[in-house]
């Protein structure tokens, strides 16, 4: 029911998919009635209450999902992310379904000099939120075998309109400032940040989907930029005013996802 399920679930409808749907509903439920569609409210922490017999792919997005949530309380994003997603993974596995594909993170990859940050790069998580997504990664790879493929991609900054539009995202953020108050918000910069539309981040859950691909890691990125360029780009195209604040955010990283590209995916959309 969040911005990337919520535009999934309907995109996946449309092309007649039997789908059911476990979500907490904390931010609305946000999708359609279908007949394809069951809903079910729940927290995935309480698993006893979930049958996952019968089913042929389980996409998991069920997280906290963002630094500043992660920080609230870590210890939830810890039971959450890692503990129940684990005990979810291995109930998988046991009920016989065949995929897992994985909602992981770009951001896992921490600050990064190179020039294309690939999936072999070493991993430098700098805060709960990518910790929790780093550990979840391993032990998900490490259930992966010929009758239980597993899958984690790791987006960018994903970006673009949903039924549950989400602002703390570095170009809906940016834009809702520009469009509502004439003026951007820069803090720092120079950081580089990669980018995905959220049309092209469905497109890539379908395709592992749909796909016969052996488990593995994947960056799932097609645009990689500084803040400060966004913040112009978007400044040309609403007429609005560029303010600059020093920022405590270091993490900066340029994703490449030769790897994704190279199973026959091809990027439509760009910021």
């Amino acid at each position: 029911c969040g911005y990337v399920g919520s535009l999934l679930v309907d995109t996946l409808k449309k092309k007649n998919y039997s789908i059911t749907v476990i979500d907490t509903q904390w931010f609305g439920k946000n999708l359609p009635l279908d007949k394809n569609i069951k809903i079910i409210k729940e927290d995935i922490r309480n698993l006893d209450r979930i049958n996952l017999r019968g089913f042929h792919t389980i996409i998991h997005l069920a997280n906290i999902s963002n630094d500043p949530s992660a920080q609230i309380d870590p210890s939830i994003s810890w039971e959450i992310n890692v503990l129940a997603s684990y005990q979810l993974l291995i109930k998988a596995k046991k009920s016989g379904v065949k995929k897992f594909i994985y909602a992981s993170s770009g951001s896992v990859y921490g600050i990064k000099k190179e020039k294309k940050v690939t999936e072999n790069l070493s991993l430098v998580p700098i805060t709960t939120y990518n910790k929790t997504k780093l550990i979840f990664e391993k032990l998900l790879m490490s259930m992966s075998n010929r009758n239980f493929k597993t899958y984690s991609l790791r987006p960018g900054t994903i970006c673009g309109h949903s039924p549950r539009i989400r602002f703390d995202l570095s170009v809906n953020l940016l834009t809702l400032s520009a469009l509502k108050n004439k003026v951007i918000k820069v803090f720092g910069g120079s950081q580089f940040r990669p980018h995905i539309h959220i049309k092209d981040m469905i497109r890539v859950y379908e395709h592992f989907l749909t796909k016969n691909i052996p488990s593995g890691i994947f960056n799932t990125s097609n645009e990689c930029f500084t803040i400060n360029k966004l913040a112009k780009y978007i400044q040309r195209r609403t007429k609005s005013k560029l303010i600059y604040y020093k920022s405590n955010d270091v993490r900066s990283y340029r994703l490449n996802s030769d790897k994704l590209i190279k199973t026959g995916f091809s990027y439509k959309y760009k910021v």
